[in-house]
């Protein structure tokens, strides 16, 4: 009589909701907060709900996104939580290399937010908070991009400690998201800086014609 396989394990339990949950919430704070700011850009709506204090305006976004991370970081956990494990995936090595990324994925996110600030973090930009210059330095350096990647590296991380493939399934779903969102959000930040550089120019060459 041969010998009874071991059932197959499975990586990813698509049944259990707060795995689409948790990718919903993935996918809608970019969207949320791309859509707030061009409207703040083009019709000021968070600036006049504040009375006109734009920077009140943007703190108060600044909260509003944080605030929303931290429902989706929530939301992930709990969907890792009620995925199955993978035995490769539990080894010290990978728990040594899941610290790593968490590690890193912090420390991208941490200098970045210091070296340009919460306006310059929160999208102060599309306030009309511009900063003097553009930041070069680390950890702008690496990546221009710090922010998304080192939230990349934090996600895949936990999905690696947790030992969970539909951790990684997510990352990989953060990381199609947040290419689509620079798409967008690139092109844009980058007009209003080239914007003000044009009023800049244009602004001395009437102050040379009137002199």
């Amino acid at each position: 009589m041969a010998p009874l396989e071991a059932p197959a394990t499975k990586l990813v339990d698509l049944s259990q909701i707060s795995l689409f949950v948790s990718a919903g919430s993935i996918a809608f704070n970019p969207l949320f907060w791309n859509i707030i700011a061009r409207q703040e850009y083009h019709n000021k709506i968070l600036t006049k709900l504040f009375g006109g204090r734009s920077q009140a305006a943007c703190y108060a976004l600044a909260a509003t996104i944080f605030s929303l991370g931290l429902v989706r970081d929530f939301l992930y956990e709990r969907a890792l939580r009620q995925q199955p494990s993978y035995p490769l995936l539990e080894l010290d090595e990978v728990k040594y290399l899941a610290y790593g990324l968490i590690a890193a994925g912090n420390v991208l996110v941490l200098s970045s937010t210091w070296a340009l600030g919460v306006t310059g973090t929160f999208l102060g930009d599309y306030f009309e908070i511009l900063m003097d210059d553009i930041v070069t330095g680390f950890p702008f350096n690496i990546t221009d991009a710090p922010m998304y990647n080192g939230s990349t590296c934090s996600f895949l991380g936990a999905a690696l400690l947790y030992g969970k493939p539909a951790g990684i399934l997510l990352t990989a779903w953060v990381f199609v998201v947040y290419q689509i969102a620079l798409k967008y959000e690139n092109p844009f930040t980058a007009e209003i800086y080239a914007k003000r550089e044009r009023e800049r120019a244009a602004g001395k060459e009437a102050s040379k014609k009137s002199q």
